[in-house]
C-alpha cells in the first residue's frame, strides 16, 4: 500500500511494530518445523526477510515521480542489549537508530532518547543549515556531562570548572525535554541552541529554564519577526540573524534571571531538581 503512494509521486511513512516479535514468532515456527537454527536459534533467512522488507523504502528520482517511502522499524531490546542478533541486523540495514531508554523515561526525560547510542548514518547533512550552525558542540558537551555526572556521584564536591560543566549539562538536558503536543518551530530550536551555547541559561535555575523554553516562541514573535521566515525557508544563519536572535534570547533570559538567583537552590549550591508530571 505504501509503495503505491511512493510510485504515484507522493510520500509515505510505514511504521513496523515490531520486528523483534516478528523474528521470535518466525523462530518458533522454524524450530517446530525442524528447520536448521542459526545464531540465537533464529532461522538463517530472518536477515534476508527483514532486509527485503526494509529496502523497499526509497526516495525516487524526479524522472520516476519523486515519491518517497520511509520505513520506521521498531525492535524491542532485551535489557537494552543492542548487540543482540535482531537489533544488529536492523542497525546494519537502516540509516540509523533512535534508542529509547526506560530509565530516562522514569527520570522524567521525555522523549527518553539515549543521545549517546542514537546515531544517524548521514550525520548532520539532513539538518537545516541554521540548526547545524547553532548546535555547534552541543552533542559533545552533553556526552561529556553524562560522563562527569556518573563520576561525581561517588565523589565529593567537584572543582569550579567541573561544576560549570555540570551546570551547563543540566541545562542542556532541560532544553531537550519536550512537553507533549508542544512542538517547536525551526526558528525556536535555533534560538534555543544559541542560548545554551552562549551560556545564557547557566545563571538560570532549572525551573527558570523551563519558563524560558515556554516563553521563547512569543519572545521571537515579538523581537525577531523579520528573520523567522528566512529560517523557516532553510536559509543559512548570517551574522546579522545570529545577532538578532542572540539579542532576543538575552532579553528573555535577563527577564527570568531575577527570579532564579535565590530560587531553585538546594544545600551545597546545586540546583534542586525540577518536579516532573507523572506520566498518565
Amino acid at each position: 500500500m505504501a509503495e503505491y503512494f511512493r510510485d504515484k509521486g507522493q510520500h509515505a511513512l510505514i511504521v513496523i511494530d515490531d520486528l523483534s516479535k516478528h523474528a521470535a514468532t518466525h523462530r518458533e515456527i522454524a524450530l517446530l518445523t525442524r528447520q536448521s537454527p542459526g545464531r540465537e536459534a533464529y532461522p538463517g533467512d530472518v536477515f534476508y526477510i527483514h532486509a527485503r522488507l526494509l529496502e523497499r523504502a526509497a526516495k525516487l528520482s524526479k524522472d520516476r515521480g519523486g515519491g518517497s517511502l520511509t520505513a520506521l522499524p521498531i525492535a524491542e531490546t532485551d535489557s537494552g542489549n543492542l548487540s543482540a542478533y535482531i537489533p544488529t541486523n536492523l542497525i546494519s540495514i537502516t540509516d540509523g537508530q533512535i534508542v529509547l531508554d526506560a530509565s530516562l523515561f522514569h527520570q522524567g526525560q521525555k522523549p527518553a532518547m539515549d543521545v549517546g547510542l542514537s546515531v544517524s548514518r548521514v550525520g548532520g547533512k539532513t539538518q537545516a543549515p541554521s540548526l547545524r550552525a547553532a548546535a555547534g558542540t552541543l552533542r559533545l558537551d552533553y556526552a561529556q556531562f553524562l560522563e562527569l555526572e556518573v563520576f561525581t556521584r561517588f565523589g565529593g564536591m567537584p572543582d569550579g570548572r567541573v561544576r560549570d560543566q555540570l551546570k551547563r549539562g543540566e541545562r542542556i538536558r532541560a532544553i531537550l525535554r519536550q512537553p507533549q503536543h508542544a512542538p517547536f518551530r525551526l526558528a525556536d530550536e535555533v534560538a534555543l541552541m544559541l542560548a545554551v551555547q552562549a551560556g545564557l541559561l547557566d545563571p538560570l535555575s532549572l525551573k527558570a529554564v523551563a519558563a524560558f523554553r515556554a516563553g521563547l516562541p512569543a519572545a521571537l514573535d515579538r523581537d525577531a519577526t523579520e528573520i523567522l521566515g528566512a529560517i523557516a525557508e532553510g536559509r543559512e544563519i548570517t551574522a546579522d540573524m545570529r545577532a538578532t536572535l542572540t539579542a532576543a534570547v538575552t532579553s528573555l533570559a535577563a527577564s527570568l534571571s531575577d527570579d532564579s538567583t535565590d530560587n531553585g537552590k538546594s544545600k551545597g549550591g546545586m540546583d534542586a531538581p525540577t518536579p516532573e508530571t507523572p506520566a498518565s
